[in-house]
């Protein structure tokens, strides 16, 4: 049976919140507003999230969508119950490209090194942690990426025998930022998330998603499971296409929270992110990933990936994680890896509770529904007009 709202599935202020998602409806995928606990359907105003967000208004939310009743009066369904009608969350964004930023943490920069030493084999990463994590990772915490300081470090650890390219893009001027995966192939809240059949490491990454208009103004922020395969990027750097981008394997939601007077960027840099999965054999694994001690601004994040870029449906920016499991799950000094049933939650009190359930990629629901797909579908709604170059109201507050 679908699931009857749970506050805990939302932002624990949700109430005032300016929440932005998408809905798989009858007709086809619908962009939805809330605001003041009031859903709206948002089609007519703009026919995708990215649409949506070219017309935001810098304060305030655009008027015109149509009233669908209370979000305390839906119900939502998990896809891996087999519960696919109604009231089922998509991704809460469409059109535009998913961004992500690699290593912006100290303890994310030491587990790559070890990836990296290890050669994908995590038998060999317990004894590599154990000699690298004092050394390397008190001192990244202690420097600014880009600046003297680092590039001092930079040079004592080479002489040491310590570097690193993860380390470079650690503590370098460059920030690491590579595409996770295709438009509109990531997925929402409820459904299944994917891990190669063929991969023997792989984890969660729970993180904080930036979103950004073309113009490269930050509009809001979601949460996201980056998946990673640990044994393929440990073997080399050259396989991130094949650890980060597979079906499913990117998972965002349940809604994209809007700044406004009781959401600002701040409320991101000092978010708190709270992990846990449940496995299938009674596992249990927690951790916790803690905004503030992230090495680089969002902001700053967001400005290397627009770099030179022009992004006219604009992206998502998926900001890195503190949290490398280490916690052993079978075999002592092997660590954690994914078993496919695992339940993954990843919560933050201000934005809500993305949950995702753990296939092989190859069992996931297949992603079929693609750009020209999209364009057919809106088409056949009658939801592609002419340009309106009127903007929209905001709405009273």
């Amino acid at each position: 049976m679908p699931d009857t709202l749970n506050p805990a599935f939302l932002p624990e202020d949700w109430k005032n919140a300016t929440l932005v998602g998408r809905l798989d409806t009858p007709d086809g995928p619908t962009p939805i507003l809330i605001k003041g606990g009031e859903v709206f359907d948002m089609c007519a105003v703009a026919p995708t999230v990215s649409q949506l967000f070219k017309v935001w208004p810098q304060t305030g939310a655009p008027e015109g969508g149509l009233s669908l009743g209370k979000l305390e009066d839906f119900t939502f369904a998990k896809s891996w119950a087999g519960e696919r009608k109604g009231n089922q969350l998509l991704s809460p964004i469409d059109l535009q490209v998913v961004k992500a930023a690699g290593v912006t943490f100290a303890v994310s920069a030491v587990e790559r090194v070890i990836e990296e030493r290890a050669r994908g084999d995590s038998d060999k990463a317990q004894g590599i942690r154990d000699a690298l994590a004092e050394r390397v990772g008190s001192d990244i915490r202690s420097v600014k990426p880009g600046s003297e300081e680092s590039a001092k470090l930079k040079a004592a650890l080479i002489t040491d025998g310590l570097w690193s390219q993860y380390l470079e893009v650690a503590i370098g001027p460059d920030a690491e930022v590579f595409t996770k995966s295709a438009v509109l192939s990531s997925v929402g809240w409820g459904d299944e998330v994917g891990v190669r059949s063929d991969s023997t490491w792989n984890n969660p990454e729970p993180e904080v998603v930036m979103v950004v208009d073309p113009n490269g103004r930050a509009i809001g922020a979601t949460l996201g499971n980056d998946v990673n395969l640990r044994c393929f990027e440990g073997r080399s750097a050259l396989l991130l296409g094949k650890a980060k981008d597979n079906n499913a394997s990117c998972a965002l939601g349940p809604f994209i929270r809007v700044f406004d007077d009781g959401f600002t960027i701040d409320d991101v840099r000092s978010a708190v992110l709270d992990l846990k999965i449940d496995g299938p054999e009674g596992y249990e694994l927690v951790g916790r990933s803690t905004m503030s001690e992230i090495s680089r601004d969002p902001l700053d994040l967001i400005a290397q990936a627009m770099s030179e870029h022009h992004y006219p449906d604009g992206f998502v920016l998926m900001l890195g994680t503190l949290f490398a499991p280490t916690q052993d799950r079978d075999v002592p000094g092997r660590g954690f890896t994914h078993k496919v049933g695992d339940v993954v939650k990843v919560s933050s009190p201000k934005l809500g509770c993305l949950e995702n359930r753990v296939t092989f990629s190859k069992d996931a629901r297949h992603w079929t529904f693609g750009i020209a797909d999209l364009m057919q579908n809106l088409a056949d709604r009658g939801l592609l007009k002419p340009r309106n170059t009127a903007r929209p109201q905001a709405l009273a507050s």
